[in-house]
C-alpha cells in the first residue's frame, strides 16, 4: 500500500511541477512557448484561473497523500516480508560469535634490528 501512495505522490508532484512551469508569471513562461494555445481557446483570465486552481488542487492532493500514508505503515511484529518466519528461524540458530572459516593466522616476524 505504501508503494501505491509513493507512486501517487510522485505522479501528483510531477503534474504540480508541470502546472507551475506553464503558468505565465510577469514575464513569459513556458505557456508562451506553446504558441498561446490556452489564450486562444479559453482566454487569458480563464487560463490563469484554471492553472491556479490546478496548482492548489495538486498541492492539496500531495499534502493529503503524505499525511494519510503513515496510517498504512505496518506495526511492529506485522512484517511484510514473505519469508519472515524463515529469517527469524535462521537468526535464532546462528551461534553468537564465530570466526570466519577462511581466516589465516600469520606468525609474528622477529625484529632483526633489535640487537643493533
Amino acid at each position: 500500500m505504501l508503494v501505491l501512495f509513493g507512486i501517487l505522490v510522485i505522479i501528483a508532484s510531477l503534474i504540480l511541477g508541470f502546472i507551475v512551469l506553464i503558468q505565465n508569471p510577469k514575464g513569459g513562461g513556458l505557456s508562451s512557448s506553446f504558441g498561446g494555445f490556452g489564450t486562444q481557446v479559453m482566454g487569458v483570465k480563464q487560463t490563469t484561473d484554471v492553472l491556479e486552481k490546478g496548482t492548489w488542487l495538486f498541492a492539496a492532493i500531495v499534502g493529503i497523500l503524505c499525511l494519510v500514508s503513515p496510517a498504512f505503515i505496518p506495526k511492529d511484529g506485522e512484517g511484510s516480508a514473505p519469508n519472515k518466519e524463515l529469517i527469524d528461524d535462521v537468526s535464532t540458530k546462528l551461534p553468537a560469535a564465530t570466526a570466519p572459516a577462511n581466516t589465516v593466522t600469520v606468525p609474528a616476524v622477529p625484529d632483526t634490528n633489535a640487537g643493533k
